[in-house]
């Protein structure tokens, strides 16, 4: 009881304790931090669906995330300033493969799902296996969907879903010089 007890009042608001937190608690396992922020989407959607229960606003931002780098951190806080909640829709390796080749991505999904629910400003991380995020975002409905400056609103995958909902988009300041592909360029040379 004492454990469940600790559990459930670390949560914000009222929530409940499901019995994977209670079995890692009572068998010492804590797992790796963040662990408990990675969920799978039908579990995501429950989430969500109890933040916007206590009146939260939720934000979207996505991505492949495979060096993380300040630009990539800078883009989290930036988000995150905008919304209550953060869920992170994060490209599979297959996503990733798809969209920027055979040798990418240099980190697996679990690590970079991992590095992220890592991070304060990251509420949620959600897999997506699709090429774009659309799905995710007509199902999840964010308050606020966020990506980098580098796009228009008009250009943001899942802006005109968000904007028919009421919601808004943030284009976040980027940080100069900052990017995967040049990261791994300058790795290379």
């Amino acid at each position: 009881a004492n454990a469940a007890a600790g559990l459930v009042v670390a949560k914000l608001g009222t929530d409940v304790v499901t019995a994977a937190e209670l079995k890692a608690v009572l068998s010492g396992a804590h797992g790796d931090p963040g662990q408990e922020k990675i969920a799978a989407r039908a579990r995501m959607m429950e989430i969500v669906a109890g933040w916007r229960a206590r009146g939260l606003k939720v934000g979207f931002t996505n991505g492949c995330f495979d060096l993380l780098h300040p630009g990539h951190v800078s883009l989290l806080a930036q988000a995150k300033a905008a919304c209550d909640r953060l869920v992170l829709g994060l490209n599979t390796d297959a996503s990733v493969q798809r969209l920027k080749g055979p040798t990418r991505p240099v980190q697996k999904e679990d690590a970079r799902a991992a590095v992220l629910a890592s991070l304060s400003a990251v509420d949620l991380v959600t897999l997506f296996d699709e090429d774009t995020p659309l799905e995710l975002i007509k199902a999840i409905k964010p308050d606020v969907l966020v990506k980098g400056a580098d796009y228009t609103v008009e250009t943001v995958v899942g802006s005109d879903v968000v904007l028919a909902n009421g919601g808004r988009v943030v284009l976040a300041d980027l940080k100069a010089g900052q990017s995967t592909t040049a990261l791994i360029a300058r790795a290379n040379s």
